[in-house]
């Protein structure tokens, strides 16, 4: 069976997971409410604490919005242990980075629409207007942001798959270091070397930097060099989640229960 194949049937049960979470009432008055309020509170913030530019303040945390509901991969996966699956996916030939892939992809979507309608929505109220040709290339470096962390979120969720009794300190504690370090609140060039290094390892930090340069009418180069190394730290943190899986699955098969070591 093809990767497509799996991923397609295992993202059946990730989008019956997002119904049964959400309705449209509580997507759109809870969710999505709670994220454009925390995009006003940090742009407000910014603005009284460091006198962040508002276009920037803006941009930033509505981008942020979607990495936070895309790292909620980290506790997902751990679900399928706690509800027992596991054993039956360490006896599958499936690889098991595919199954996972597609089983918590409704976050990068959801992820994504959040983003969306926080930059198209929240934006011109803060004077980040979008001109129409601006709008597609937006859409599409959203999606490419929040696929991308995706893929980090899926090797923290490999380690965390050995502890699952820690995966929101983990989700939490990774998304708040990308807010920090990503160029969200402040730009990049504020940290030390040594943590723009780091920054520089994190797909937030290209995305990011890609939608600023759409909506400063940037050069082309630029845009396309921040998209590209936005799609080789999601492709790294994709082959290391590769890795993660298989090296817990084999443990796994080794010990005869996926379900406790």
């Amino acid at each position: 069976m093809s990767a497509i194949t799996i991923i397609r049937h295992s993202a059946g049960n990730a989008l019956a997971d997002l119904r049964a979470t959400y309705t449209w009432k509580t997507w759109t008055f809870g969710w999505l409410g709670r994220m454009l309020a925390q995009v006003t509170f940090f742009t407000y913030l910014g603005q009284a604490v460091g006198g962040g530019q508002t276009g920037f303040l803006v941009i930033g945390n509505a981008v942020m919005t979607s990495v936070i509901e895309v790292l909620s991969v980290v506790a997902s996966t751990t679900w399928e242990r706690m509800t027992g699956t596991l054993v039956l996916l360490a006896a599958a030939p499936a690889r098991p980075l595919w199954v996972f892939f597609g089983r918590s992809v409704q976050w990068p979507i959801s992820g994504s629409g959040t983003s969306l309608v926080a930059l198209f929505g929240l934006g011109p109220l803060f004077g980040v207007h979008w001109p129409v040709w601006q709008i597609a290339p937006v859409v599409a470096l959203v999606l490419l942001n929040a696929f991308a962390t995706y893929c980090f979120g899926l090797f923290l969720a490999a380690l965390v798959l050995n502890a699952p009794g820690v995966r929101n300190l983990v989700s939490q504690s990774a998304y708040l270091l990308m807010m920090a370090i990503c160029g969200v609140q402040i730009p990049l060039d504020r940290w030390p070397a040594a943590v723009g290094v780091i920054a520089r390892g994190l797909p937030l930090t290209h995305g990011l930097a890609a939608i600023r340069a759409v909506a400063a009418d940037g050069a082309p180069a630029t845009v396309l060099a921040e998209l590209g190394w936005t799609v080789l730290t999601g492709a790294a943190w994709l082959a290391a989640a590769y890795v993660a899986f298989d090296k817990f699955m084999d443990r796994a098969k080794r010990s005869g229960a996926a379900d406790h070591f």
